[in-house]
């Protein structure tokens, strides 16, 4: 097949950020099938182009045989009007010249079948027409349940003309969608609700290339030889991600003495800015900010941690489940996870390899990586091993690619 994917954000693994359709285009690759990625050259972490010279408006790229086409969009440094102008002009784009690629770019061939990935829906808007054009069945990927995610974080008022546009796109989408692919594992509740038949629903969750973490000789244990305990958090840093909970659970570690503790974020987004100074306002000195790192220098960082947190908001859409790449990652680098989220699944708590507590909560958050750091190197090592074998089991990216494969054939041949 000739495989068309729309992701507004797609990364390939030399910039910060998830890979989710890379590594799945990988395999789709390995499996004789060719793969497009559409995805804009400014790059959401960096605030920075990434890949188009200036003059270009896009141009091609074969990334160890994924086809990337990089799009440019304008710039923008804050969660502001410029970033949603940045998600509409992707749309315009990516339509146009998705229409007529194959005609100035032969090499490329017409598709077969197109995913179209959210949260953003006006970048799966985007592939669901350009499937049209083509008259090929379309696919959509739901990341992230817009626009109800927006509503329950309070961002806006169910009566705002955005989120009423948004409710009529999703369902528009959703009718259009042969098939609708979702990482949270119990989303198709509220799909089937907007009503979609179950059969069109498929569960395919975040996984892990585990050939990237072939360099862990002894999982569990600290890679620096510090006497340091460090605990890390490596993702975005936006408001889902509640990262002054975090800061304020390191001001009470530091408060209690702890003084081998240090808590270490690393990446970039909207609100590190805003962390950074609040940091410096409490007057946090066992707290460390870093840049974003490339994906394929994320296992040797993570490798720098004793333990790794995952933290997230109060949100009553997690109901439906969460499926963030950054904690299969953590668990495939071997280390003990603390688990600082109210969804409704846990794959913490199912592969005991770390520790739960409730969101929102500094206190239960210090106390956790305070119990971590007296933990003996052995526990921690068996919690990162457990951790390991679970994601090896249940999110290998060859095994989820196989399953994506065929669901597009299914599509593809009408079955």
């Amino acid at each position: 097949m000739n495989i068309w994917i729309f992701n507004h954000y797609a990364n390939p693994p030399d910039l910060p950020g998830g890979t989710r359709h890379y590594d799945l285009a990988r395999e789709l690759v390995k499996r004789g099938h060719r793969v497009v990625i559409f995805a804009t050259s400014f790059h959401y972490l960096l605030f920075r182009e990434s890949r188009l010279q200036p003059g270009e408006g896009w141009k091609t790229e074969d990334v160890n045989g994924v086809l990337f086409v990089w799009i440019r969009t304008t710039p923008y440094q804050r969660n502001n009007w410029r970033r949603e102008w940045n998600m509409a002009e992707f749309m315009l784009k990516a339509w146009r010249l998705g229409r007529k690629l194959p005609r100035i770019a032969p090499d490329v061939g017409e598709p077969d079948v197109i995913l179209g990935s959210s949260p953003d829906l006006l970048t799966a808007l985007a592939a669901c027409w350009v499937a049209y054009r083509f008259s090929v069945p379309f696919v959509m990927e739901v990341r992230d349940l817009w626009p109800q995610t927006i509503l329950d974080m309070g961002a806006m008022s169910p009566r705002h003309p955005i989120i009423i546009t948004l409710r009529a796109l999703e369902k528009y989408l959703y009718r259009r969608a042969e098939r609708i692919i979702t990482l949270l594992p119990l989303a198709h509740e509220y799909i089937a609700a907007c009503g979609v038949p179950q059969k069109r629903i498929v569960w395919l969750p975040n996984g892990v290339d585990l050939s990237r973490f072939d360099q862990i000789s002894n999982p569990g244990t600290p890679g620096t030889g510090s006497d340091l305990f460090r605990v890390m958090y490596l993702g975005a840093h936006g408001r889902a991600n509640a990262l002054n909970v975090l800061l304020e659970a390191a001001k009470i570690i530091q408060d209690l003495n702890y003084s081998k503790i240090r808590i270490v974020l690393v990446g970039d987004g909207p609100e590190k800015p805003g962390l950074m100074d609040l940091s410096k306002r409490m007057g946090l000195k066992n707290t460390e900010f870093r840049d974003p790192v490339p994906k394929n220098s994320v296992v040797r960082t993570l490798l720098e941690s004793d333990g790794l947190i995952l933290n997230l908001e109060d949100v009553a859409v997690f109901k439906y489940g969460i499926s963030p790449n950054k904690v299969f990652e953590y668990m495939a680098a071997g280390k003990p996870v603390i688990f600082s989220v109210q969804a409704a699944n846990n794959p913490v708590e199912d592969s005991h390899c770390g520790i739960t507590v409730p969101p929102k909560d500094p206190q239960a958050l210090a106390e956790a990586i305070i119990s971590l750091s007296e933990m003996s190197v052995q526990e921690r090592e068996e919690m990162g091993l457990r951790g390991r074998k679970y994601v090896a089991r249940h999110h290998d990216i060859s095994v989820l690619a196989e399953r994506l494969e065929r669901t597009l054939e299914e599509v593809v041949h009408g079955q």
